[in-house]
């Protein structure tokens, strides 16, 4: 069992790469057959997501465009409750179809700001991919429509997730050791 340290905590391994990688490749043939006749405008949201969308963005056949929002609502191991923007979109989605590529649903409370953020801009229409999803901690009416991987409730890291700024660069996701 591979144990990686990220400041004072421990994760061991949990979904490998080639894991992630299947499972990104099957939501990306949904995702190309759903918009075969359209230019999407991927927005991913950040830090999080960046491995996840450049994966989704590269094997997407099509035209598309790409944007990126940046929000936070964790500290530590713990979400805030609190979802502060950081970044907006610097791209207009008025009559757009939208792909929001987020790392993790978990609360739904980032996406409900994203959504939110998005909506006020009158796309033609919004699907949500992710990474990973939290059937259990999600409280929000959104259809998550491209999930890649089901998890529980515990507390990831890597491939592009951190605990306080580590472990973004691990290839390979890893849970808390408790």
């Amino acid at each position: 069992m591979e144990i990686v340290q990220l400041h004072s905590k421990r994760f061991k391994k949990f979904i490998s790469n080639g894991q992630l990688q299947n499972s990104i490749a099957e939501i990306v043939a949904k995702i190309n057959l759903d918009y075969a006749d359209k230019t999407p405008v991927f927005v991913g949201v950040l830090n999080g997501s960046f491995l996840f969308s450049a994966d989704i963005i590269k094997e997407f056949n099509g035209n598309c465009e790409v944007a990126f929002i940046r929000l936070a609502s964790y500290k530590g191991t713990a979400s805030t409750g609190d979802v502060n923007q950081l970044m907006g979109l610097s791209i207009d989605l008025k009559g757009r179809d939208v792909i929001v590529l987020e790392d993790i649903v978990d609360t739904g409370n980032t996406l409900e700001v994203i959504m939110n953020t998005i909506n006020l801009q009158s796309p033609n229409s919004i699907k949500i991919a992710t990474l990973l999803f939290k059937p259990d901690a999600y409280k929000k009416k959104y259809p998550v429509d491209y999930i890649a991987i089901e998890v529980g409730n515990d507390f990831l890291v890597g491939y592009g997730l951190d605990y306080d700024g580590l472990g973004r660069n691990l290839k390979d996701i890893y849970k808390i050791v408790e």
